[in-house]
C-alpha cells in the first residue's frame, strides 16, 4: 500500500532530501540558492521543508469505526528582523510558490539593516540519530493493523464480564523534514511516530467507570502490537475501570498528597514546564522571568528537558529549526538554571540556543517548547513517603489539566487516586482535582522517591494552537498542604 509512494524512496531513509524534490522543478541547489537570496537581508530565517505520512485506526462497539490515511506536504518560509517574523506557507513546492512566499515576506524585510550580530552559541550535533528512520506504516498489513484491533477487543471482553465497552485506537506517522538557511549547510531528519490506546468501560448495575491506558514512541509498530504489551495494557485499562467502581468522593480541603511515579510528571510539565520556555521570559510574562540563579523549588529538586534520549516520544535528532537536541537542566536542586530556548529567543536574550524550537507543521511558525521533561529521582522509598502521610491524598494518574503561565497557578483533575489513612493506601477516591501554583508547589516538595519513572508515551503538548508530541516523567512525590478540590 505504501511501498508505492514516489517510487519507494518513502520508505529509503539515507537521502531524505530526495523526497521534497522528487517530482518538483526545485532541487537541492536552488532551493538553497533562493533561501540566500530570499534572505540576504534577514538576521535570520529559514525554509522549512515537510513531508508526512500518517494513519489512523478506530475501533468501537465490537467494529472497526474508522482507517484513514493522510499525506501532508509543504513548505514554510520565515524571515526574522529584530523582533519583527514574517512567515509563507505553501503546500506545493515549486518556483513560482517560493516566489510568491518570498514576496509576501518584503513588508518586515523593507527598510531593514542587517544585524552583524547574529551568531548563535550551537549545541554540537548528536553522534548518530536518535531512532530509525524506518516507515512503521510499512510494518503490517493493513488487515493486520484492523485484526490487531479485533484481538485487543476480544480479549478485553473476556477479562471481565462487567465490560460494557471497549474502544481502541492505532495510530503511526512518518515524517521527513528539512531545513535550508543561508548561513550554513541543510539538515534533514527522519521521524518515526506511534501509539497505541485502550479504553475500557465497566459496569455494575447503573453505575459506569472507565479506564485508559496508552504507549507508544519514536519506533516501528513491532513493539506495541507484541501480545505481551497490548495484553498488559488492557489488563491495566481494566484494573482502573474496575478500582473506580469501588470509588467513593473525594474530600475537599488543604492535605498533604502523594504524587505517583511516571505520567504524574504532567503536572511538572504543566504548572513548571511552560513557564521555563524562553518567549515567555524574554516577554517578562512567566512567573520565572528574571529568577535565574535563585531558589524556585525545594532543595533537592532537579528538572531537566532532555530530547536525546533514542526513541522517546519527546526526543529529536534535530529540532524543527535544525538545532541538535539536549539534555538542558533548567532547575538543579532547586536552584534556576536557564530557560528553554528557539533560535529568535535565544538571539534576543543572548543566550546559547537549546534544541528546543519546535512546530506542529510546515504551516506554523517555531517557538521554544518542550521535548521530554522530567524531574530526577531522590533518596526515598516510595513505600517510606507513602507512609509519612496520616491522612491525604494518593494521585496515581492524570487527566486534564489547565495553568496560568503569568500566575503559574493550576488546576489538574485525578484520573486514579486513594486516600491515604495513617499511611497507609485507603479507598480510592472519584472528583479529586488539585489545585495549586507551580512555584509554591515546587516549594512544597519534602520528600521524593528514588523511583523515577518516564510515562509509556503519549503525551502530545498544546501551545499557542499547536500541538507536538512530549515526554513527562518523575519519581514519587510528597507535597505538603496541597488544595485538594473533592465532591465530598
Amino acid at each position: 500500500m505504501r511501498q508505492s509512494h514516489l517510487g519507494g524512496i518513502v520508505s529509503r531513509m539515507d537521502r531524505p532530501q530526495d523526497i521534497f524534490f522528487a517530482a518538483s522543478e526545485v532541487d537541492l541547489a536552488r532551493a538553497q540558492a533562493f533561501t540566500q537570496n530570499a534572505l540576504r537581508d534577514a538576521d535570520d530565517g529559514e525554509l522549512f521543508l515537510e513531508y508526512t505520512l500518517s494513519e489512523a485506526f478506530s475501533f468501537d462497539d465490537n467494529r472497526l469505526r474508522a482507517a484513514s490515511f493522510d499525506t501532508t506536504q509543504g513548505f514554510g518560509l520565515r524571515a526574522i528582523c529584530g523582533e519583527a517574523v514574517g512567515y509563507a506557507h505553501a503546500t506545493q513546492l515549486s518556483p513560482d510558490a517560493l516566489q510568491r512566499a518570498a514576496a509576501s515576506l518584503a513588508p518586515v524585510l523593507a527598510g531593514h539593516s542587517f544585524s552583524t550580530d547574529t551568531n548563535l552559541q550551537m549545541p554540537a550535533p548528536l553522534a548518530a540519530p536518535l531512532y530509525v528512520g524506518d516507515n512503521p506504516l510499512d510494518g503490517a498489513a493493513f488487515t493486520d493493523k484492523a485484526k490487531l484491533l479485533e484481538e485487543i477487543n476480544a480479549y478485553a471482553r473476556k477479562r471481565d464480564n462487567r465490560v460494557r465497552q471497549v474502544s481502541v485506537s492505532l495510530a503511526g506517522e512518518w515524517q521527513a523534514i528539512g531545513i535550508i538557511r543561508a548561513d550554513s549547510e541543510p539538515v534533514f531528519d527522519v521521524r518515526p511516530l506511534v501509539r497505541l490506546d485502550v479504553s475500557i468501560v465497566v459496569g455494575e448495575g447503573d453505575r459506569l467507570e472507565s479506564g485508559h491506558s496508552g504507549r507508544g514512541g519514536r519506533a516501528a509498530y513491532t513493539k506495541w502490537i507484541a501480545p505481551e504489551n497490548w495484553k498488559s495494557q488492557v489488563d491495566d485499562a481494566l484494573r482502573q475501570a474496575v478500582i473506580n467502581l469501588d470509588a467513593i468522593p473525594a474530600p475537599a480541603g488543604e492535605m498533604d498528597v502523594v504524587l505517583g511515579a511516571g505520567w504524574p510528571g504532567i503536572l511538572l510539565h504543566e504548572a513548571v514546564g511552560h513557564g521555563l520556555e524562553g518567549d515567555f521570559n524574554r516577554k517578562e510574562t512567566s512567573i520565572f522571568s528574571n529568577r535565574i540563579g535563585e531558589q524556585v523549588a525545594s532543595k533537592g529538586v532537579t528538572v531537566i528537558d532532555d530530547g536525546t534520549m533514542p526513541d522517546r516520544r519527546g526526543s529529536l535528532t534535530i529540532d524543527d529549526e535544525g538545532t541538535p537536541t539536549q539534555k538542558n537542566i533548567l532547575i538543579e536542586d532547586g536552584v534556576l538554571k536557564g530557560y528553554m530556548q528557539d533560535r529568535l529567543n535565544a538571539r534576543l536574550m543572548g543566550v546559547p540556543a537549546t534544541g528546543n524550537g519546535r512546530r506542529e507543521d510546515y504551516a506554523c511558525q517555531p517557538m521554544p517548547r518542550m521535548t521530554n521533561t522530567y524531574m530526577l529521582g531522590g533518596e526515598h522509598e516510595p513505600d517510606e513517603i507513602l507512609a509519612s502521610v496520616k491522612d491525604g491524598i494518593y494521585a496515581a494518574s492524570f487527566g486534564g489539566g489547565q495553568v496560568d503561565i503569568t500566575s503559574g497557578k493550576f488546576v489538574f483533575s485525578c484520573t486514579e487516586a486513594y486516600q491515604i489513612k495513617d499511611g497507609k493506601l485507603g479507598a480510592p477516591v472519584k472528583g479529586a482535582t488539585l489545585i495549586g501554583s507551580g512555584p509554591e508547589v515546587m516549594g512544597r516538595i519534602s520528600m521524593i522517591g528514588n523511583d523515577m519513572k518516564l510515562d509509556e508515551g503519549i503525551g502530545t503538548c498544546g501551545k499557542a494552537g499547536q500541538g507536538v508530541p512530549v515526554g513527562v516523567g518523575q519519581p514519587s512525590l510528597r507535597i505538603d498542604g496541597l488544595t485538594v478540590g473533592g465532591t465530598d
